[in-house]
């Protein structure tokens, strides 16, 4: 009995069908995450475990409110909030769930969620339980959030963007931080893929833009992206984490964030720090590489090229493979036109870099 037989078959034709395919390692990696090349480096890993091997247990075991919270995380928690500037931090198990956590948690009756058009769907998720109100704005168009500000009557408001835009690859508006201080709303801000890549210390957009950091503000970020782990982080002020730890399910009855995967992503956080300068001037060098090879300008590592064809994504990326290469095809309803989304990993040479820039230049 094939339930869904027909919509299968429709997402066949219309050629958005998505199946899993095997990591192949003797690829060049220009699609993944791992901006830094961190998941690479064989000693991060022997660090962790030679750490967890001291430790009486290797897994959490429980909840963190039961008695899964170890001195693993909350090393790991203070070490973020020294960082990055906040009061209180969280550890948990994947950006998809900080996102559900903090957005179904903070909203309640007559709360406003006001959305980028473009966040993540983790967010776009959490709006629609319960009877949470959302308001989408334009993306990154604060004239437009301001009006919707102005009109509100919500008893408290939460702004929600992303520090650089997963598939646009743009950065936030820096405005939008004095709109959220101006109509005294709460601020979300997903540094998935800004935090490691951006700013004088590589902290994300609160670095980059020089923000000092307020009890409005709250930051998100994930784990497995630069940081080569796996797992997320909620920065705040003490109220909030407070709140989210009584109030947010996926924090309350989830299995507290993997032992392993929080040293990892401490060790991580502890080599970005110690390398700022080279990292810093490995990133600047790949992104003049995507200039000067296919003319655009990019803000992170996210190199999106648009074709506007579901079916010529897939044919550039099964062309690519083919001579080695490994980049994303990104298609609808993912966005709103049919994409290559290269990343200019650090983990790959500028050599190769300049190679499939050249090749993508030529399509």
């Amino acid at each position: 009995m094939n339930f869904y037989e027909n919509e299968l078959k429709a997402l066949k034709k219309a050629q958005r069908f998505r199946s899993r395919e095997l990591v192949d390692y003797s690829l060049k990696d220009f699609a993944s995450n791992d901006y830094l090349g961190l998941a690479h480096k064989k000693e991060l890993h022997t660090q962790a475990c030679q750490a967890l091997s001291l430790n009486a247990v290797h897994a959490p075991k429980a909840s963190m409110l039961v008695n899964g919270y170890h001195k693993i995380h909350k090393d790991f928690e203070d070490a973020l909030c020294q960082a990055n500037g906040f009061e209180a931090g969280i550890v948990l198990g994947s950006g998809f769930n900080a996102n559900i956590a903090i957005i179904e948690a903070l909203m309640r009756k007559g709360d406003t969620l006001f959305m980028d058009e473009l966040y993540h769907a983790s967010g776009v998720l959490a709006s629609q339980i319960g009877t949470i109100n959302v308001v989408l704005f334009r993306h990154n168009d604060m004239n437009h959030l301001e009006e919707l500000l102005k009109r509100s009557s919500a008893k408290r408001s939460l702004i929600a963007v992303e520090g650089i835009y997963s598939m646009d690859g743009d950065l936030c508006a820096k405005e939008v931080f004095t709109l959220a201080d101006r109509y005294e709303a709460m601020l979300l801000v997903d540094e998935a893929h800004s935090s490691g890549v951006v700013g004088e210390q590589l902290m994300g957009v609160f670095d980059y833009y020089d923000i000092k950091v307020k009890n409005n503000y709250i930051k998100m970020g994930t784990l497995g992206k630069a940081y080569g782990s796996f797992g997320a982080f909620i920065l705040s002020s003490l109220h909030i984490s407070e709140y989210l730890l009584n109030r947010a399910k996926p924090i309350i009855y989830a299995t507290s964030l993997s032992l392993y995967d929080t040293l990892l992503a401490h060790n991580s956080l502890n080599y970005i720090l110690s390398n700022i300068a080279t990292l810093k001037e490995a990133i600047a060098l790949r992104k003049s590489i995507i200039n000067e090879k296919l003319g655009i300008k990019v803000d992170g590592l996210i190199v999106p090229i648009v074709y506007g064809d579901n079916k010529k994504v897939i044919e550039i990326k099964n062309e690519l493979l083919s001579l080695g290469y490994a980049v994303g095809a990104i298609r609808q309803p993912t966005v709103e036109k049919a994409i290559i989304r290269l990343i200019a990993r650090v983990g790959e040479s500028c050599d190769d870099l300049r190679t499939l820039c050249e090749v993508l230049a030529r399509k």
